[in-house]
């Protein structure tokens, strides 16, 4: 006989640049992390609100502005550090992240956990783990929320998209680090369920397994034809 999952999920479109935030918790625990919040932060907690669910932690895929807010184009996107002023909380960040995400966002030091890749997060029955994903910056994280006798979920980030992954042109990005990222990502049970960190496509996720077998970058055979894919 199948057991109700304990897990809250929620995947919500923000902003002006298809960004994708996550609310990922425990239904038992009542009690939620918000991932990448920025555009809308009033919303996303208000929606954890309306189901009953309180946001304890801020969850940083990675340091740039549309994911954590911060000046960019000219426009100030707000972020993390309203999420701070509406309602305290610790930001889970990998460790080569937080120097780019203090500078970026403004929020101190002491506002950071500052994580290594393999960390776990536990609410209720509910696990997430933070899987360090160099190479769109060199603290990307990605999140796998683990549940018993469940097939799994991938929050992403910039690191994999649908038929896609991030850039590897911009400040602090590393081609070969991403090539190596997406191996470590591939190695994901097929059944895994991709959450981006961007709405690129139609449908908002996939299995790992369709991905396996339709995105270019997750199928390039070595290093070389992956920097070729990536322009080097």
């Amino acid at each position: 006989m199948a057991t109700e999952s304990d897990l809250y999920f929620v995947q919500q479109r923000v902003g002006d640049m298809a960004n994708l935030a996550y609310l990922i918790g425990s239904k038992s625990q009542r009690k939620a992390y918000v991932v990448d919040p920025a555009w809308n932060v009033q919303g996303l907690l208000d929606q954890a609100t309306n189901d009953g669910i309180e946001v304890v932690g801020a969850l940083v895929t990675h340091y740039h502005q549309d994911h954590v807010g911060g000046e960019i184009f000219g426009h100030n996107i707000e972020g993390l550090a309203k999420l701070l002023e509406v309602s305290p909380m610790p930001i889970h960040v990998n460790k080569h992240e937080a120097e780019g995400t203090i500078k970026v966002t403004g929020v101190s030091e002491n506002d950071l956990v500052q994580h290594d890749g393999g960390d776990l997060l536990e609410l209720g029955g509910i696990g997430i783990r933070l899987i360090h994903t160099p190479g769109h910056t060199p603290g990307s994280q990605c999140f796998h929320v683990e549940e018993r006798d469940q097939s799994g979920h991938l929050v992403s980030g910039d690191t994999l998209f649908l038929n896609g992954c991030g850039r590897v042109d911009l400040p602090g990005a590393d081609p070969k680090a991403m090539y190596e990222s997406l191996e470590t990502l591939k190695a994901l049970p097929d059944s895994t369920n991709l959450f981006p960190g961007h709405l690129y496509s139609p449908e908002g996720h996939d299995s790992m397994e369709s991905q396996k077998r339709t995105n270019p970058y997750l199928r390039a055979q070595n290093v070389e034809m992956f920097l070729s894919f990536m322009g080097h």
